[in-house]
């Protein structure tokens, strides 16, 4: 065991806790109009409780057991089974990468939140994202990270997909199951109320970056030169992205908002996550220039031509984001067009496949959709019988 790594990693865990809770709940939360904020802050809440379970229970082994088929990686560490403080996993203690590996459970599924706000079925929230978690995710993860079949020597050759910490693993599949609920559910009945709370996105923002530190700089999983420099090109890629969208907002539409620019932050942060193991600060500073307009085209083809009420944009900032962090890494001669390209279609197929799966399998269960009466009314009040903001008081 390396103490340094040790602690640096005991740290990027709560910041990565820190990323669902309370950043991206507050960042989606602001997003939303005055009467649904409690019901997103409950869906991010309640999801990061139910994966944690689910993690210790089934997911941590499935991700990462030692099993050598390629495809899963078995049972034998359900529950942790044979995992002491003692045990090693590199220079970690095992339990502590558990840990880590566990809040990247958490907020990949929390994401996909945003595709649905104002209009779901809480139990349709937990039900779907256990089971995306553990049929969808926890097998892509060991795809990639675990050793499977996508890994060094795997089926795209010597060289396997190079995905540093989660543009495929976590915000395409999260993108895209985002993207296919949001078509399954249909619009919201008004799609036209601004954000009830710019102010919240803000702080969410500022808190998603701060803890994307422990993400990608966690991801090196040692206290090195790499983890700086995946720290060091987090921050510039975000910073930069944050200015070329606020711009091209600016130049198409007269005025720059304080939700686009800070939105960029998450677009630049989401496209440099796959690369920040591989690329320096120059690199940085092309992947998030290009980000900021990238992804804000990708808002405008989802909502305006697709017409695809994806609410909160998971798919255009996420999903967008991830897979062209991930083709940045072959542009820059840091792995193969092969395996970069090859991962992306094979990930994206699968998660295709078991989102819509599990979508009419749940939806056969407890209901997919909300009534009218409670979307006009507002989920806070509807489902969790609670208002966020009482006049009367």
């Amino acid at each position: 065991m390396n103490a340094a790594d040790t602690a640096w990693i005991i740290v990027a865990t709560a910041l990565v806790l820190f990323m669902t809770l309370p950043g991206l709940a507050l960042f989606y939360g602001g997003l939303v109009r005055a009467r649904n904020v409690l019901s997103v802050f409950m869906q991010c809440y309640a999801i990061a409780c139910l994966m944690s379970v689910l993690w210790l229970a089934f997911g941590y082994s499935i991700a990462f057991g030692s099993g050598s088929s390629g495809i899963w990686g078995g049972p034998d560490k359900m529950f942790l089974s044979g995992v002491t403080a003692d045990s090693l996993s590199g220079t970690l203690p095992e339990v502590l990468f558990f840990a880590f590996q566990m809040t990247f459970a958490i907020i990949t599924p929390a994401l996909i939140v945003g595709a649905y706000v104002e209009r779901v079925g809480f139990g349709f929230v937990l039900v779907f994202s256990g089971l995306w978690m553990l049929l969808c995710y926890a097998p892509v993860v060991h795809w990639i990270w675990g050793g499977g079949m996508m890994a060094d020597g795997g089926i795209f050759g010597e060289i396997g997909v190079r995905d540093f910490a989660g543009g495929i693993v976590v915000h395409e599949t999260a993108g895209l199951a985002a993207l296919i609920i949001a078509v399954f559910l249909g619009p919201r009945k008004n799609r036209t109320t601004p954000p009830h709370n710019p102010g919240y996105v803000f702080i969410g923002a500022a808190m998603l970056w701060v803890g994307w530190f422990g993400f990608n700089g966690g991801s090196q999983l040692a206290a090195d030169g790499g983890a700086a420099m995946a720290l060091t090109v987090t921050h510039i890629s975000a910073a930069t992205a944050s200015l070329t969208w606020a711009l091209w907002e600016k130049i198409k539409y007269g005025k720059a908002s304080m939700v686009g620019l800070v939105t960029g932050t998450i677009a630049g942060l989401a496209s440099i996550t796959p690369a920040s193991g591989f690329v320096g600060p120059v690199e940085a500073l092309v992947i998030g220039a290009v980000a900021g307009i990238l992804c804000q085209e990708a808002v405008n083809l989802v909502r305006n031509l697709l017409k695809i009420d994806d609410t909160l944009d998971v798919f255009a900032v996420h999903g967008v984001g991830g897979i062209f962090g991930t083709i940045m890494i072959a542009v820059f001669g840091q792995g193969t067009w092969i395996a970069q390209l090859g991962g992306l279609v094979v990930v994206g197929i699968f998660t295709a496949v078991v989102t819509v799966v599990l979508v009419k399998l749940v939806a056969a269960i407890t209901p997919l959709r909300v009534d009218l009466e409670t979307e006009t009314n507002g989920l806070d009040i509807s489902v969790h019988g609670e208002r966020a903001y009482d006049m009367t008081s």
